[in-house]
């Protein structure tokens, strides 16, 4: 239960007044019913005619004892003037009125409840969904997307049910069984501590289930993150699948996951319908020998209490049966949802080693040049760039060709802080990048990639992504120089069409002139372009070639392209090779010198 208090501490303090409010209704409502259930003694004693009338008003004060002897005497005043059977009446609409104060404090907990369960769930979600946001890129090369999936929903789920639901079990049912053992405790403190050797015997048990449900509900969740990625790669993946006819195998490898979980959540589900079964049988187990203690007591009339007392004894501690046997419940739920926490933590603490320093600088615009000056950097141990150094100045564009693996999209990576170089630095008007502030950075720098990332929204709100206060104009404009109006008038409700998941209802070249307007619109004075034709037909291509010389226009442009055409006007293209830049130049003179770039370009000419 450590980390249940941990994760109390986490998650609870911007609502602690309304778990305040929680509490003070919950202890009124539990104090309520202790009252309602301790008005049975006298009706009790009414009916067994057991007590005898009592005359005298003693002085109220603040004691149990003062309060029972005034209650006594104003029963036994209703008990002279109206007989037995009226003070049953008004006995049993006073328990009445007792109880609808009872109902109507717990119904006050449960509602300031619900504030806390739910604000609880929607800060996890929000935590998440920032957390994965400033995350590396790196990150997300070592985790299964599927798993991170699973772990932001259903896990997130999980929570909310297991443990969100257990909280009002977790603060109301305590407070309803210390104070009917208090009560119990001023009946027959004999009586009550030999309840309570019992009853932690029956925590003991029902704990050492619990705690087995932790490490099982971690397997399921494991499970459950690994069939969310096998569902993401072959939804990703189905052209592939039925082009190679893989569908057996696809439904093999399903199959085996699927059967895994379900026998996974079989021993979960086992243990944890166990809970209350195994709750409500040693209740009744100590329900009886707590009924033969006491009943051996006041045959042999060796216990102070009498027949009624005895009964009302046995009302209160029946009361907390079921609460005890709910907060057993929760702690199963409890330890479940912990698992799924666990998991969620482990996004959650995840290290991001793209940080911006305190005293980071902006820069207005960008002046002069980009220096790379002596880079190196490595995935792990694997070196992609060793010892780079190249200057770009403003207005200028720099080409980066070279076979695949030898550095050209790290080293446009590097540029935005999407990794950070481990030798060497990145400057931009002389300032090394580490030192500006992201949003800074990033806001002067546009990208236009091989796969045009779109989301499943209307064209216009696509192009306008991420520029605040775009007007219609700025849109339609930036549409029309990336040749992307026309044809976004001729859809269904033209700029506000929604273009489905990943845009899916465009063409190639038309999802890339989209990503080519919304550069166009953000205005970046340094563009990187990542293989932006090498998808396209030749008529596509052209069209988005021609947008692409549209947004370069008096822009500092990164070019990588593997169709060596597309760069013939660069004003320099730089060659890798192994991570390195093996040579510098224009066009002809790289041809001139017969080196590497020479080879590209002759395995491409024939």
């Amino acid at each position: 239960m450590k980390e249940f208090f941990i994760l109390i501490k986490r998650f609870l303090p911007p609502y602690k007044w309304d778990v305040v409010q929680n509490f003070i209704y919950n202890f009124f409502g539990a104090l309520f019913g202790a009252f309602s259930f301790g008005l049975m003694i006298p009706a009790l004693k009414i009916l067994f005619k057991t007590e005898d009338i009592v005359v005298e008003k003693t002085n109220l004060t603040f004691s149990l004892d003062s309060v029972t002897d005034n209650f006594n005497y104003y029963l036994s005043q209703v008990i002279e003037k109206s007989g037995q059977d009226k003070a049953l009446v008004y006995l049993g609409l006073f328990i009445v009125l007792t109880v609808l104060f009872k109902v109507g404090f717990t119904y006050l907990a449960s509602f300031k409840m619900i504030a806390i369960r739910n604000g609880v769930v929607l800060n996890i979600r929000s935590l998440i969904y920032n957390k994965i946001l400033k995350l590396p890129l790196g990150y997300f090369t070592e985790e299964k997307k599927g798993d991170i999936t699973a772990r932001m929903t259903s896990d997130v789920q999980e929570v909310e049910n297991s443990i969100m639901n257990s909280l009002e079990m977790m603060f109301k049912n305590p407070v309803i069984i210390v104070i009917s053992l208090a009560v119990m405790l001023y009946m027959s403190w004999s009586l009550t501590l030999f309840v309570f050797i019992m009853m932690p015997v029956a925590f003991f048990i029902i704990g050492r289930i619990g705690r087995s449900l932790k490490k099982q509900s971690t397997k399921g969740q494991n499970k459950l993150g690994e069939i969310m990625s096998i569902i993401d790669e072959d939804l990703t993946g189905l052209r592939v699948i039925k082009a190679f006819t893989a569908e057996e195998k696809a439904s093999a490898r399903f199959e085996k996951e699927n059967r895994s979980y379900m026998l996974i959540m079989n021993r979960l589900m086992w243990r944890r319908y166990l809970a209350h079964p195994m709750s409500e049988f040693l209740g009744t187990v100590v329900m009886i020998v707590v009924l033969w203690y006491g009943g051996s007591l006041i045959l042999g009339n060796e216990g102070s209490l009498g027949a009624a007392e005895f009964i009302g004894y046995l009302i209160f501690f029946y009361s907390i049966i079921n609460p005890a046997k709910a907060f057993s419940q929760a702690l199963y739920s409890v330890e479940k949802g912990l698992a799924a926490m666990n998991r969620i933590d482990h996004i959650l603490e995840a290290e991001s080693n793209i940080t911006e320093k305190e005293n980071a600088t902006t820069i207005p615009s960008f002046e002069s040049k980009i220096e790379y000056q002596n880079v190196s950097f490595a995935y792990n141990s694997a070196t992609v760039l060793n010892d780079v150094s190249l200057t770009i100045k403003k207005g200028k564009t720099v080409a980066l060709v070279g076979q695949s693996g030898s550095g050209k999209t790290t080293m446009v990576d590097l540029l935005p802080r999407f990794w950070d170089v481990n030798d060497g630095q990145i400057k931009i008007d002389g300032i090394d990048i580490r030192d500006l502030k992201l949003k800074n950075l990033r806001s002067l720098i546009g990208n236009v990639n091989q796969e045009p990332i779109l989301f499943n929204d209307s064209i216009y709100n696509n192009i306008a992504f991420g520029v605040e206060g775009a007007s219609e104009e700025d849109v339609v404009n930036a549409a029309k120089i990336a040749n992307a109006h026309n044809f976004i008038l001729e859809a269904e409700n033209g700029y506000n069409t929604v273009i489905g998941d990943r845009g899916d209802k465009l063409s190639g070249g038309q999802k890339q002139r989209i990503s080519i307007a919304r550069a166009i619109l953000s205005n970046p004075p340094i563009l990187i372009l990542d293989e932006a034709t090498s998808a396209l037909d030749t008529e596509s291509e052209k069209l988005v070639q021609e947008a692409l010389n549209n947004l370069m226009k008096n822009r500092t442009s990164l070019v990588i392209a593997h169709r060596l055409s597309t760069i013939r006007n660069a004003d320099t293209i730089c060659v890798l090779h192994k991570g390195k830049i093996v040579e510098q130049g224009t066009h002809d003179e790289l041809l001139e010198k017969g080196g590497h770039y020479k080879k590209l370009h002759k395995m491409q000419m024939y």
